[in-house]
């Protein structure tokens, strides 16, 4: 999952890692994400929190570089923190058993809200314009390849992922575009040596 050279995106410290591993803060991050720039306040009456404590966790994720102040919109004392462009990525972690356990929390994460966003994707569809119908995809491919290759394929789409990442960083506003997301995972299970066939009952 660590990204190639040349990309934007950082790959998150041990500390860093270890930081964003919250239920909180990732749930904050989600709503960032998805929504765009926001308050404290709006942050806490979203997520049934008081403005205290989605400050804290909101300057830890600054803290960590995950998202900044978007002082264009804030008037007075009154901040709105938005995902900081580039976005993150994350590697493998075996050198401690803390980073560890927050790598396989966020994992965790990952696949929660990739199913939840397929499943609402798959439920809403329908009722989504036409043209955004035609503009979307499943889409999955199994390929025999060497681990050279395997790194090439994963830059290669990386690469036109960030293309695009540096059109939406300069869009704020939902009139610019619609929210979307891309699921991209390079998994070389073969690597495992499981089979799975093991999984089956």
């Amino acid at each position: 999952m660590t990204e190639g050279k040349g990309f934007s995106a950082r790959t998150l410290d041990a500390k860093a890692l270890k930081s964003f591993a919250h239920p909180l803060r990732l749930r904050i991050y989600e709503l960032l994400d998805e929504h765009g720039p926001a308050t404290a306040t709006g942050l806490a009456g979203l997520l049934g929190q008081n403005t205290g404590a989605t400050s804290y966790h909101l300057r830890e994720l600054a803290r960590h570089g995950m998202i900044e102040i978007a002082p264009e919109l804030g008037r007075g004392k009154e901040k709105y923190w938005r995902i900081t462009p580039g976005g993150f990525s994350f590697g493998p972690a075996r050198d401690h058993p803390e980073e560890a356990d927050a790598l396989e929390f966020l994992l965790d994460d990952m696949v929660r809200q990739r199913g939840a966003e397929l499943t609402r994707w798959r439920d809403g569809a329908t009722r989504a314009p036409e043209e955004w119908m035609r503009a979307s995809v499943f889409a999955r491919r199994s390929l025999r390849l060497t681990p050279e290759e395997t790194a090439d394929l994963r830059d290669r789409v990386l690469e036109v992922l960030d293309r695009f990442r540096r059109l939406s960083d300069g869009r704020d506003t939902p009139d610019d575009g619609g929210h979307v997301v891309v699921h991209f995972d390079v998994l070389p299970l073969g690597a495992t040596g499981d089979s799975p066939a093991q999984d089956r009952p």
